[in-house]
């Protein structure tokens, strides 16, 4: 679970940067920027800043202690419960981080192979799910250097041909893209009407991509477990730059590639009326409506780039890309998933072992049955993941998907770290008060926006935009926290 602590910056650097990208930055960035601009890759930028707190206080942190678990400090720090709370926080995001990574590779293998999603989900879940009970987290890491070479090899071949492939030129490309406004950021604007606009704007992006990344260095297993491998507190630093410095770029080339895939598919609408022939007959099929060729070109006529984003690049692969080319792109997009996957069964299922199992059940198991523990939490996490990605394709915009249940599983768990981290008055009573009022505020913020909110208070509805949701839940928590802990000192 902590490969001794022996392996070298560099190595657990690409490790976190694989982590990051994932099938959810290469096929999802691609995607989101054919069907929008780059407002989303603004994410990326609060990374350095992210950085800069992980270097000072939560590397530290973790490794000051021989503890394996991201949240045994929060046991320490507010009790059982804490440790408890965050834990089942951690998985759920995992869950939905493991459903998007596989739905959107079988979106990229079933052009290829000419299955249907749900097999490939079912086949790529259980592969990866063997893969990853065949080793530790040192396996892992390794496997995620190469995959992150594969990966970066992948998409500057891919960004290369696109250059190319213009029938006008490679300045027909920027051309079409500057006159849809492809390049765009987003929004400057500082209107608070500009929360509630549909379109996050530039300041949203960056302040919802601030508080996912605090969280990710903060209090996500995934990372923290990585940086406990380091075999120093100089090489785990070097790390989180390393990883920090390199995704924004990375990021950046994925948009140029959806940018370009869009500029391409405008240039030649023959290859993009395809392509809608192929989303509106799936939709069709899903609905139980009938299939012809009118009601297909008809459902056709009705698409938007977004609703074809997450299917250009797995359509150009196959239709633009000789052979080998070709495989070399799946084979980055394959990498992409296995880098993310692995370290989210190997993570869950080390902190099932060390906060549940070891924690509750079996204190004194030796390590035949820690084994034993972990491979059928490996197991269960993974077919939990699958039915997760199942239930996904009929999702519009996967990266948005997974955008939405990030800030509503993980807001929780930031907002408690932040408040033990941050106040020294708040103990457990002010932890307990303001977590329970920051999972009410997450759940109207977020349930309201979806069909389960009851048709009769739909003017009780959250008017914000989903990426506030993260936002308002880690701050209530903790000023509740702070507000609470100081009036029960002063009172």
């Amino acid at each position: 679970m902590a490969a001794g602590r022996s392996l070298p910056g560099w190595t657990v650097g690409l490790s976190i940067f694989g982590t990051y990208v994932s099938s959810i930055g290469f096929l999802g960035n691609t995607g989101k920027a054919y069907g929008d601009n780059w407002n989303s890759w603004v994410f990326g930028l609060t990374l350095p800043i992210a950085a800069v707190v992980a270097v000072r206080w939560f590397i530290p942190l973790y490794r000051s202690g021989r503890e394996v678990s991201a949240y045994y400090h929060l046991e320490r720090r507010f009790g059982p419960w804490a440790r408890t709370y965050a834990l089942l926080c951690y998985l759920l995001a995992q869950l939905a981080r493991i459903g998007t990574i596989l739905y959107l590779v079988a979106l990229a293998l079933a052009p290829l192979t000419g299955w249907d999603v749900r097999v490939i989900i079912l086949i790529t879940g259980t592969l990866v799910t063997i893969y990853t009970l065949l080793g530790g987290i040192e396996a892992v890491i390794w496997t995620d250097v190469v995959q992150s070479v594969v990966l970066i090899s992948g998409a500057i071949l891919c960004a290369l041909i696109l250059l190319t492939t213009m029938p006008g030129g490679t300045t027909q490309l920027f051309q079409i893209a500057r006159d849809h406004g492809k390049f765009s950021l987003g929004s400057f604007s500082l209107s608070p009407a500009s929360l509630t606009w549909p379109q996050p704007t530039f300041w949203m992006v960056l302040v919802y991509g601030l508080f996912i990344n605090l969280q990710n260095f903060g209090i996500d297993q995934s990372f923290v477990q990585r940086f406990i491998t380091a075999r120093s507190d100089k090489d785990a630093q070097f790390s989180v730059w390393l990883a920090s410095l390199m995704f924004p770029v990375i990021s950046a080339l994925f948009f140029f590639i959806g940018t370009g895939l869009f500029s391409l598919y405008q240039a030649r609408p023959d290859m993009l009326n395809e392509v809608k022939a192929q989303v509106g007959k799936a939709r069709l099929m899903q609905e139980g409506r009938q299939v012809t060729d009118a009601s297909v070109r008809a459902e056709a006529a009705t698409l938007s780039p977004a609703d074809v984003g997450d299917k250009i690049l797995p359509h150009f692969i196959v239709n633009k890309l000789p052979i080998g080319l070709a495989g070399l792109l799946i084979a980055a997009i394959f990498a992409a998933a296995m880098s993310s996957m692995d370290t989210s069964l190997n993570s869950s299922a080390t902190l099932y072992l060390v906060d549940i199992h070891k924690r509750y059940f079996r204190p004194s198991s030796g390590e035949r049955e820690s084994m034993v523990v972990l491979y059928a939490a490996t197991l269960v996490v993974g077919v939990a993941g699958t039915l997760t990605a199942l239930a996904m394709i009929r999702v519009k915009s996967a990266l948005d998907a997974w955008w939405n249940l990030q800030g509503i599983f993980t807001g929780g768990m930031l907002g408690l770290f932040l408040l033990g981290l941050i106040s020294k008055r708040a103990d457990n009573a002010a932890a307990i008060v303001a977590v329970i009022c920051g999972i009410l505020l997450i759940l109207w913020l977020s349930l309201s926006q979806t069909d389960l909110w009851p048709a009769t208070l739909i003017g009780m509805a959250n008017p914000l935009h989903s990426f506030m949701t993260i936002v308002l839940g880690t701050s209530t928590i903790v000023l509740l926290g702070v507000l609470t802990a100081s009036w029960r000192q002063y009172r």
